[in-house]
């Protein structure tokens, strides 16, 4: 559609269609095409696709109009309906400012031969009127006045600072989609019981996943037909549609290829083979939406922190079949408090305040679902146990006999990154995967319907969740294709085939993920390939530090951006943390710099408690221990003491929750083998890390060895290396000048 630009609108036009945007009040009409001959002087800027609709970032400020400027094609779901993502947006302050350079594509009617839209001049009446409002103002700036004009200048540089956060939250995190004919707020299911509902698309969706709906509310509140064309609801969430090919004696010579993405021709073969299309789409609520540490656990509606739908849906031939999960916040009050490293939860109302909104969480999703069976990933030691025993004692007091409680402690289970152990999970409740059966269309109706969802959880919902849920999804789509006569009875799937599914839910985890914390998924590599690495491990160490540094400034705007896209009021003073940014930068170097100290006496009081009187000290570090074997129960950093004296080295494992060291290893210099310096292998592009290990003899026997690596607190130090370059060289100093290496061994 074009988009023209005139003196008190801009106007959207397609056909005979037209909808005028004011540029004074805002405002929206429906308008015959036509009328664009009464407009003053209109200048087309280009092309757009869409309205996505209208937001205001600041009370005393002008309204800005969302348009869509760029999709790409997803795929085709069945039926042939296309499913499209915004990749970039155009923003129109509805205002008398001239808009920036939007860089749309133009329209070949009226752009024929110009590269570059006309920029309107202003008539000579609108020049004198502005030039004479602006002498007005320069010549009566009194003291008071000035004290205006600053306040406006805050609100107009804060306006700046939330525009660049929606802009990037549409054109970085690419998790906007749409389609104009296929509803994706609603699953199969649902949909399968509103074939004869002859209202229009916007009308039918499910309210929880209109993610546009505050924005468009001054469209879907004109009430009549004409309005239909303009409206397009919105999800924010995931989808990618891929067609897999049952083929067993293809070759997996493309294994060695990244990861990241699948070669397209092996999707594509001839027809003797059976062949199926499988989507997955992933649709956020956009009730209690928002950042990891500004939304978590319920709210006083029984809405919970990052709730996702997700459906995964296979068609073959004229059969479509659809399994949905869900996952969602504890929803019980807690919060963690976001300005620390992994900072510790905590529970903000009495077991008895909690129990009437989680009731209302359960009943809604009962309501809508029929059974609930909760997937509870939380520890069952540790930090994260006070929100699991909540957890667990809301549900009894509930005692609902349609709810049913399944705990799985992931990383007990799970520990040392054997992440196949999911398994015993799935054959756990194999039972219940099949008695909950699954949505089947065709051409004739409904064959079967799903009896109840998964719930699933862990704390963030994120990274343990995405890999237990692409777990049952692949139990479920094996017993699918099996009934459908696609997979052999006894089979299991094709290596290629295998290889897109585990990837597709991967790109699923790391969008929910970018949605909520800010970055990917951890443990992201096990759910694409099917193997935890020791690259994958060294990833997940750069994506805790970003997610951390994010939380710090970041969120703060994000989070005001989603709320205003609700119609939320925001309650956080924004405006404290745009002024004292560069304070907050400052302090948190100013804690960085404490943090040094706070290492250097722990390194001080160590090497008197650790090291005899006959040995001679020569440094310490403080270090990440990331040997994979041990990656403790949270995935936390392994924080390590390195300590160097004439005859042996210490590692010290320290506990940041006791503030003590709990154990630690002494090492005579003598049966250290070689020391091992340099980035860590990856298989996700550049390295990230710099590493060191020392490998060591015990009791005579080769192969042990320390892997270790610099404290990483700052995201933008990413993959200097800095502190393990400042290591490698005081030790290379300290084992070869001072002869402590021993004989025969090379650095």
């Amino acid at each position: 559609m074009e988009l023209f630009q005139a003196k008190d609108h801009y106007i959207l036009q397609q056909g005979e269609r037209a909808l005028w945007c004011s540029r004074r009040d805002g405002g929206l009409q429906l308008r015959p095409a036509t009328d664009l001959l009464l407009a003053w002087n209109p200048i087309c800027l280009g092309l757009v696709e869409g309205v996505i609709g209208k937001i205001q970032l600041h009370s005393d400020l002008p309204w800005w109009l969302i348009l869509i400027r760029q999709k790409t094609l997803v795929g085709k779901l069945p039926g042939d309906h296309e499913v499209c993502k915004v990749t970039k947006i155009a923003v129109l302050s509805l205002s008398e400012m001239e808009p920036q350079d939007l860089d749309l594509e133009l329209c070949k009617k009226h752009h024929f031969g110009i590269n570059k839209p006309e920029k309107i001049i202003p008539s000579p009446d609108d020049s004198k009127f502005l030039l004479k409002t602006f002498t007005h103002i320069k010549s009566n700036v009194s003291a008071p006045n000035k004290k205006k004009v600053k306040e406006s200048k805050e609100k107009e540089k804060l306006e700046r600072r939330l525009l660049e956060e929606l802009l990037k939250m549409f054109m970085d995190s690419e998790s906007f989609y749409y389609s104009l004919t296929y509803d994706l707020t609603n699953s199969v299911q649902r949909q399968s019981t509103r074939e004869s509902d002859p209202r229009p698309l916007w009308q039918k969706v499910d309210d929880r996943f209109f993610w546009n709906k505050y924005m468009i509310q001054d469209l879907t509140e004109i009430g009549t037909p004409d309005v239909d064309f303009w409206i397009i609801p919105i999800i924010q969430g995931f989808v990618q549609i891929e067609e897999l090919v049952v083929n067993y004696n293809e070759s997996s010579d493309d294994e060695k290829s990244s990861p990241e993405t699948p070669p397209r021709e092996s999707t594509c073969v001839d027809d003797i083979h059976p062949r199926f299309l499988v989507a997955l789409i992933s649709r956020r609520s956009r009730h209690r939406a928002g950042m990891r540490y500004k939304r978590r656990g319920v709210d006083k509606n029984g809405n919970v922190a990052n709730y996702v739908e997700t459906e995964q849906l296979i068609h073959v031939h004229n059969h479509t079949l659809s399994f949905i999960q869900t996952r969602g916040s504890v929803p019980v009050f807690w919060s963690q408090v976001g300005y620390r490293y992994n900072p510790r939860p905590r529970l903000d109302k009495s077991e008895k305040e909690t129990v009437a909104y989680f009731s209302a969480h359960f009943e809604e999703q009962l309501k809508i679902y029929k059974k609930q069976v909760i997937i509870n990933l939380v520890d069952q030691a540790g930090r994260e146990k006070i929100i699991g025993d909540a957890y667990l004692k809301q549900v009894l007091l509930f005692n609902n006999s349609h709810l049913t409680y399944v705990s799985f402690d992931f990383h007990e289970h799970c520990r040392g990154m054997k992440f196949e152990n999911v398994q015993t999970l799935t054959d756990a409740i194999y039972d219940i995967i099949l008695d909950m059966k699954w949505c089947w269309v065709d051409q004739a109706g409904v064959i079967c319907k799903q009896e109840g969802i998964f719930r699933v959880n862990c704390m963030d919902c994120l990274d343990r969740t995405n890999v237990v849920q692409a777990a049952i999804a692949r139990v479920v789509m094996e017993q699918q294709l099996k009934k459908l006569g696609v997979m052999p009875p006894e089979q299991p799937l094709p290596v290629k085939c295998n290889r897109i599914y585990q990837i597709m839910w991967a790109n699923n985890g790391d969008s929910i993920s970018r949605q909520y914390a800010g970055t990917a998924a951890l443990k992201g590599d096990f759910t694409r390939t099917g193997e935890r690495k020791l690259a994958g491990v060294m990833k997940d160490g750069v994506n805790s530090a970003n997610r951390y540094y994010l939380n710090r400034f970041k969120d703060a705007y994000r989070q005001a951006v989603i709320d205003l896209m609700q119609g939320i009021p925001v309650t956080e003073d924004l405006y404290s943390i745009f002024n004292k940014e560069k304070e907050h930068e400052a302090l948190h170097k100013e804690n960085q710099r404490s943090h040094q100290e706070l290492i250097s006496q722990l390194l001080q009081s160590y090497m008197k408690l650790l090291l005899p009187d006959n040995e001679k000290f020569h440094g310490g570090w403080a270090l990440i221990d990331c040997d994979p074997s041990l990656i403790d129960a949270t995935h936390r950093d392994v924080d390590v003491l390195l300590l160097l004296s004439n005859s042996a080295y210490y590692v010290a494992y320290y506990d940041d929750e006791v503030d003590k060291v709990n154990q630690y290893q002494r090492l005579s210099l003598e049966n250290l083998e070689k020391i091992e310096i340099g980035p860590e292998p990856t298989l996700f592009g550049k390295p990230k890390f710099s590493c060191m290990r020392l490998h060591y003899r015990y009791r005579e026997a080769s192969g042990y060895f320390h892997t270790l690596r610099a404290v990483m607190r700052n995201p933008e130090e990413d993959g200097k290396g800095r502190a393990v370059n400042l290591m490698k060289t005081s030790l290379a100093s300290d084992l070869k000048t001072k002869a402590l290496w021993p004989r025969g061994k090379t650095f």
